[in-house]
């Protein structure tokens, strides 16, 4: 990989090895990311899924901080529809906002704001999404041709322009949430990104010897494999992933590389942004996702499921008053600690429980003897709307899920309902050998079965189960929770 600016932005801060996202696709990632709460307690399954409005969240705990928290992006957050009007145009669609942010540029996926953008420069065909076809190439065509705009011109030169205009009519302190659409599909991207990569570049794909025998290791696989379509990863294509072949897949990795590069050289741009102002040693940084991508791993793209390349997310943090620089951390951490790292930075306190820890302990160099020994994520497949996985499965809602406990030996998949897997990571990195039915492992599937069953029990909701009336009130403790 090629990103020097997110590199220079760990040589001065702190790089979290073994991060992991909380739960998968959009909205319940970022749900786990916003709350620092796990599924299991914000509720948000599914992109649609509304946030209860009663959770606190990051944008909320700045503003108790005297800050105007601002967003350049999205959220994804569905709102609470209770207390709404039934015909709310805001309840019509998962990609609302966070409560809390001010909104100075929203770029949902749609992409309108930035196709208009387009225009005001001279692009006149940017009507539609179809803009992100690259130049000879026909809809629905694997190519790392270069699509009509420029390197200048993509949606994250869109947004880093329009946050590095904001910051430039701030007098005061202030607090942005820059959130790119990219390196999210459709995969294409401008000169010079687009050749940057090779297909042979990379390591070798986790994967089995065929997409066939992929989908028939597990029946979640079998059922959810041949229903991702092309056309969510290359604009215009039809038909199921499975007529794609490993060059295929190998392509489309290399153009993603780039587009993931792209992203780094406007983070360049807001790094000197913030240099140029005066601002880079005043300027705490979080640079994280919500969730991976799978890239052609387990012959699949995009991200759900239980396997890591839909997890295992970039975390890198840089705190100018801190001593410490250039730290690597190999602890496990969760998107579930990003929030209470903020509140804790901003001396918030958050008004419910939440799942995660702050982080800032290792941001300062130092270590946490009690920290977790393992990552932790969960997924929900259930379709409220359409109940397809419900029906194929034949299963309630509340069956269609999974969670996982992951340390750097074992990793354990508890379905509600499915058959569960078991990886020997050590011995099978790739995640291809299911040992959940050797007898061999009988008893470490239940001591990892133990842990999970565990590790939920602590973190069931705690708000009000760390307070006791007594004779002199309310008496409220509230640990970290561990």
């Amino acid at each position: 990989m090629k990103t020097p600016n997110v590199d220079a932005l760990a040589q001065e801060g702190t790089l979290f090895r073994r991060h992991y996202a909380g739960a998968a696709p959009c909205s319940p990632a970022r749900a786990t990311l916003y709350t620092g709460l796990y599924q299991m307690n914000h509720r948000v399954c599914r992109n649609g899924s509304p946030l209860d409005a009663r959770f606190d969240n990051l944008a909320l705990a700045a503003r108790r901080a005297r800050y105007d928290p601002t967003l350049f992006g999205y959220t994804d957050t569905a709102p609470d529809p209770r207390g709404m009007d039934a015909g709310d145009p805001h309840l019509t669609t998962y990609e609302g906002v966070l409560p809390g942010f001010t909104v100075r540029q929203l770029l949902p996926e749609h992409e309108r704001q930035w196709l208009s953008w387009l225009r005001s420069r001279g692009h006149t065909d940017a009507v539609s999404r179809d803009i992100h076809i690259p130049l000879g190439a026909r809809a629905g065509e694997i190519s790392n041709a270069a699509p009509a705009y420029s390197r200048d011109e993509t949606q994250t030169a869109f947004l880093a322009g329009e946050f590095i205009r904001w910051m430039g009519e701030q007098d005061g302190p202030w607090f942005a949430h820059v959130s790119f659409l990219r390196p999210h599909p459709p995969f294409s991207v401008p000169e010079p990104f687009n050749r940057m990569f090779g297909p042979d570049d990379g390591p070798a794909f986790n994967r089995a010897t065929n997409a066939q025998a992929e989908a028939a290791s597990h029946p979640y696989l079998a059922y959810s494999m041949p229903r991702t379509g092309k056309g969510n990863f290359i604009h215009g294509a039809t038909g199921p992933l499975s007529g794609w072949n490993g060059d295929d897949f190998a392509a489309i990795r290399a153009i993603y590389y780039g587009m993931i590069s792209e992203v780094d050289a406007q983070l360049g741009r807001i790094w000197q942004a913030l240099k140029d102002a005066d601002a880079w040693e005043n300027t705490l940084i979080v640079f994280t996702s919500d969730h991976a991508e799978m890239a052609g791993d387990h012959w699949t793209l995009g991200k759900g499921g239980f396997f890591d390349g839909s997890y295992h997310v970039p975390l890198v943090i840089r705190d100018p008053a801190s001593g410490a620089a250039g730290g690597i951390v190999e602890e496990f951490t969760s998107a579930a600690d990003i929030f209470p790292t903020l509140c804790e930075k901003l001396g918030a306190e958050a008004k419910n429980a939440l799942d995660g820890r702050s982080l800032m302990p290792f941001v300062n160099g130092r270590s946490e003897p009690r920290w977790r020994d393992a990552a932790f994520w969960e997924f929900d497949f259930r379709d409220i709307a359409a109940g397809e996985a419900e029906r194929h499965f034949g299963l309630r809602s509340n069956q269609c899920n999974l969670a996982v406990i992951r340390d750097a030996q074992f990793k354990y998949v508890h379905f509600t309902a499915l058959p569960p897997l078991l990886f020997n990571l050590r011995d099978d990195p790739m995640e291809l050998d299911n040992v959940a039915a050797d007898p061999a492992y009988a008893a470490i599937r239940l001591e990892y079965a133990e842990k999970l069953l565990s590790l939920r029990a602590r973190h069931l909701d705690q708000t009000l189960a760390y307070t006791e009336l007594t004779e002199k009130g309310p008496v409220t403790r509230r640990p970290w929770p561990l």
